[in-house]
């Protein structure tokens, strides 16, 4: 057995002894892949194990993230911060190695994956972050940002939409720093894929704009090092390296099959593969000292590597000071000082109704003019989201500092390809859509939360409200959905004030993504000198207006609805009766103040409690309580004005006005629902 041989049986009996102590995992990817992972993180992969966050490293992405136990190996192996005792407690409670990786929880680990194709979509936006700081700093002898963006991608990948949508965006962009080897092994949960994935891999991504190479030999690793060489030598398009694999390769019974997929091979079948592979040593996690020293010559390759690029650092700091100086700022996702100025003063002197995505397009270029690393795009929306950053060029081909990013009408992608370029860092990244699209970019959405990482998506046409469009594109149960997403932060700001206010917190807000939804129609610009201040939206939720410092009933809405629950409040008046009005715009926001502040602003012993919102009223029972009503939608919108909707449905001034005064005369009742 040669020395490759023995360092890629390593890997392979690694993973699947985690699997079977596990007693849980998936075996047959770790099997039939670990060939081209070893050559690529042995041959080719730039990066220091002592320092899994150099800005220059090579990005490796694992999106089958299923085959966990083959990076965890790799991790081990090569030197990070990762024991044999993690390794060892596989998929158990609070341990570095959970079942699919996890970006933030083990050391070397780029994206979290497993959710299929969002590994590939995640790499194509590293590729563009790496473009993008690439031609904004390097200079004539200074590659100060140049590395490659490497992943192991699956037939399982390659089936879902995310991926196709990734790929002709990363073709039409010629991004030339990716290379993916696809471990093409035909075998899917359900069997053979010929069942439901005969394509031509080929000519697809030729068409997508990529360069292909194979199909070659996925087993054999001089093959897969000759592919790689050739792959890098292709400087303007990305590639994609078609090898042939053999799920489970090794196991007597089950290489080759479905079986081999998602569930430990046995003890008896462990042993069996062993035995095949020539292993010699049947305890598990076995390490063989020789494939060891081998691995850790990474740690020193790696060191190298870091330590040149440094000195090239020095040296162009020495020479380019103020690039250097702003290029640390990006890469830290550091604001500078006074970056917020003039925002809360913007619409101090607005004479007229403005749109809330109207508002956020102003104050989004007046970030951008302070912010550098401020950059992102619509799902080809940008003059209905205001989201285009003007005078700050396109991201293209011939354009890759251009900090507006046009995603085509690919929102799922849009939302992994951003998710990508923060993972990168470098750059803050937004995206546009329509709030009634956010049904298409949930996977991200969500993902971007659990990895704690800052993308701020902006969702615009938030409600009934857009009018004419009807009910295909009138959003009633997303804004709901958005909430119900942990470690978002969902701000629907009330207007154009209350908008500025909210860019803040999203740009502030470096452990999370956070959700901006932005009505179409135009909405009056609250006077705040006979109302609360709008940096009230910093804390969720705030008393707006209140006719007495004893109100007998509390109106709560959001974005457009703050303005239907001030007139109520105001007719409320009329008739004698004391209300407050609150604006909450972010429940989540609010619910993370003291019980001191949550409170003061909703009394617990007054009970006579409505809200009014142009979404689903589910969960509004948090703040209105089992006595109080939650005026909302429980069907879809229709085509009409945005006006003659909320008058049909039912959310207008009077009927909160009305809904309040039957509360109070105890003769409550439920409106029909609308």
């Amino acid at each position: 057995m040669t020395l490759d041989d023995l360092c890629i049986n390593t890997i392979r009996l690694l993973a699947v002894d985690a699997v079977q102590q596990a007693n849980s995992g998936h075996p047959g990817t770790p099997l039939g892949a670990a060939p081209m992972a070893y050559v690529l993180w042995d041959r080719f992969l730039k990066h220091n194990p002592s320092d899994p966050k150099w800005p220059d490293r090579d990005r490796f992405v694992l999106s089958p993230g299923h085959a966990s136990a083959m990076l965890y190996a790799l991790l081990h192996l090569t030197g990070y911060d990762l024991s044999l005792d993690d390794i060892k407690r596989f998929r158990q409670w609070s341990s570095k190695t959970p079942g699919h990786v996890e970006y933030g929880v083990t050391p070397g680990v780029e994206a979290t994956t497993g959710p299929l194709g969002q590994g590939f979509a995640n790499g194509v936006g590293m590729a563009m972050a790496e473009r993008w700081l690439a031609q904004h700093y390097n200079r004539p002898g200074y590659e100060i940002i140049n590395h490659y963006t490497y992943a192991i991608v699956s037939d399982g990948d390659l089936q879902e939409g995310v991926a196709a949508e990734a790929a002709s965006l990363a073709g039409t962009l010629r991004l030339g720093k990716i290379v993916y080897l696809y471990d093409d092994n035909d075998i899917s949960i359900e069997g053979n894929t010929d069942t439901a994935f005969a394509e031509n891999v080929t000519r697809r991504f030729q068409a997508y704009g990529w360069h292909v190479i194979g199909p070659i030999d996925g087993m054999d690793i001089s093959a897969v090092q000759l592919a790689i060489r050739k792959a890098r030598a292709v400087a303007n398009r990305p590639r994609l390296i078609i090898c042939r694999t053999v799920i489970g390769y090794g196991s007597p019974h089950k290489a080759g099959t479905a079986a081999a997929h998602g569930e430990p091979l046995g003890e008896e079948e462990v042993r069996l593969t062993k035995e095949r592979l020539g292993w010699p040593h049947q305890e598990p996690f076995a390490i063989p000292p020789e494939a060891l020293a081998h691995f850790r010559q990474a740690l020193d390759r790696g060191r190298r590597q870091q330590d040149e690029w440094e000195t090239m650092l020095r040296a162009y700091t020495q020479d380019h000071p103020e690039e250097a100086r702003q290029l640390a700022e990006d890469l830290r996702g550091d604001l500078p000082q006074n970056w917020d100025e003039g925002l809360s003063s913007l619409f101090v002197k607005a004479d007229k109704p403005i749109a809330t995505r109207e508002a956020s397009g102003r104050v989004m270029n007046s970030i951008a003019e302070r912010v550098h690393s401020f950059a992102g795009g619509s799902a080809d929306l940008a003059p209905s989201t205001k989201t285009l950053l003007k005078d700050h060029g396109h991201y293209g081909f011939e354009e890759y500092c251009g900090h507006n990013v046009h995603f085509g009408v690919r929102e799922h992608a849009m939302g992994a390809i951003a998710n990508g370029m923060a993972l990168h860092r470098g750059i803050i990244p937004y995206t546009g859509t329509f709030l009634i699209f956010y049904d298409y970019m949930r996977p991200p959405v969500r993902l971007a939360a659990m990895m704690g990482i800052r993308v701020i998506f902006v969702f615009t046409h938030d409600s009934i409200g857009l009018g004419e469009d009807g009910p295909t594109h009138q959003p009633v149960e997303q804004l709901m959905g958005l909430r119900m997403v942990p470690n978002l932060v969902t701000l629907r700001p009330a207007d154009a004030t209350e908008t500025a206010e909210a860019w803040k917190v999203a740009l502030e807000r470096r452990q999370g993504p956070t959700a901006l939804v932005l009505s179409r129609q135009s909405l009056p610009v609250l006077d705040r000198r006979t109302l609360a201040p709008a940096n009230g939206l910093h804390r969720g939720g705030y008393v707006l207006w209140q006719a007495s410092q004893s109100p007998e009933a509390i109106i709560i809405g959001s974005g457009s609805e703050v303005h239907i629950a001030l007139e109520a409040g105001k007719l409320l008046k009329d008739n004698g009766i004391a209300a407050r009005v609150i604006s909450l715009p972010s429940w989540e926001l609010f619910d993370g103040q003291l019980p001191d502040y949550r409170n003061q602003v909703l009394p617990p012993g007054l009970r006579v409690r409505i809200s009014i919102e142009a979404g689903t009223p589910l969960g509004w029972e948090r703040y209105v309580g089992l006595d109080g009503k939650a005026i909302g939608l429980s069907r879809f919108g229709a085509s009409a004005s945005g006006k003659v909707i909320y008058d049909q449905l039912g959310l207008t001034a009077q009927r909160v006005k009305d809904e309040v005064v039957q509360i109070l005369e105890g003769k409550s009742y439920w409106w029909p629902a609308t």
